[in-house]
């Protein structure tokens, strides 16, 4: 099993001592509601800590923001990175995680509908229909994550974490950085789309993922990892919406 998401990679449903996949009985193991459901929770958490900061933002002091913005993007990261590597963690981590990365949503959604009003309620909008349609997608076996599939996405999404690695050590550094990452033209454009097809195509093999943990018999904290892994990547789209929906308003 292979995912492109990072928080699901193909050790994700293994026992930690015998390597083999866990199976419980009934009560005690990972099912497609259960994760389901609390991706829903997850969410949840996530829009009411958003709504805190949104509300916080004031025009005529944007700076007043970065706290919230610094203490939801890098703690979020931290408790992320923490996750992955303490599955067992996460019926406490994923939530901490969801609440975390809400104040940092909250703020830069913020930051973006102030130069571009309505452009918040688009992304959300969109970023719920490209769900919905590559659920439907996956469901009806027009997308089928195929073991080359898998790979192509994984390959991709890997070319494009480097690249914003690369951008962030060029400005971190005193260089201009590839500008084609954050300018509206038509190469900047084209990317941000790209990026976005990425992301949406990773939702289908987090599914899948999440369906073949569910048929193994993997542990019930899985369902918190399962929901956690999911939200990392919604979170993705939704960025990546947003900013392809910045470049091309800015166009106007």
């Amino acid at each position: 099993m292979r995912s492109g998401n990072p928080t699901l990679n193909q050790n994700t449903f293994l026992d930690v001592g015998s390597g083999e996949v866990v199976s419980r009985d009934a009560s005690q193991v990972m099912t497609l509601g259960g994760t389901v459901n609390k991706t829903g929770l997850l969410l949840l958490m996530c829009v009411a800590t958003a709504a805190y900061t949104w509300n916080l933002f004031d025009p005529a002091n944007p700076g007043a923001m970065m706290p919230w913005l610094l203490v939801g993007g890098i703690g979020g990261f931290i408790v992320a990175i923490v996750t992955v590597f303490k599955k067992t963690w996460a019926p406490i981590s994923a939530p901490i995680y969801a609440l975390l990365e809400g104040l940092f949503l909250g703020g830069i959604s913020a930051f973006f509908e102030a130069q571009f009003p309505g452009i918040v309620m688009q992304a959300v909008m969109l970023t719920l229909g490209v769900l919905a349609a590559m659920l439907m997608a996956y469901k009806s076996g027009l997308i089928k994550a195929t073991e080359n599939f898998k790979l192509g996405v994984v390959a991709a999404t890997g070319g494009i974490a480097l690249l914003y690695l690369i951008n962030i050590g060029m400005r971190m550094f005193g260089f201009e950085g590839m500008g084609f990452i954050h300018e509206s033209g038509a190469m900047g454009i084209a990317f941000s789309l790209f990026v976005v097809v990425i992301a949406a195509l990773n939702l289908v093999l987090d599914f899948d993922f999440i369906e073949a943990g569910a048929e193994a018999g993997a542990p019930k904290y899985m369902e918190w990892y399962g929901a956690f892994g999911l939200v990392v990547t919604l979170v993705w789209l939704y960025l990546e919406i947003l900013r392809l929906l910045a470049k091309l308003q800015s166009r106007d």
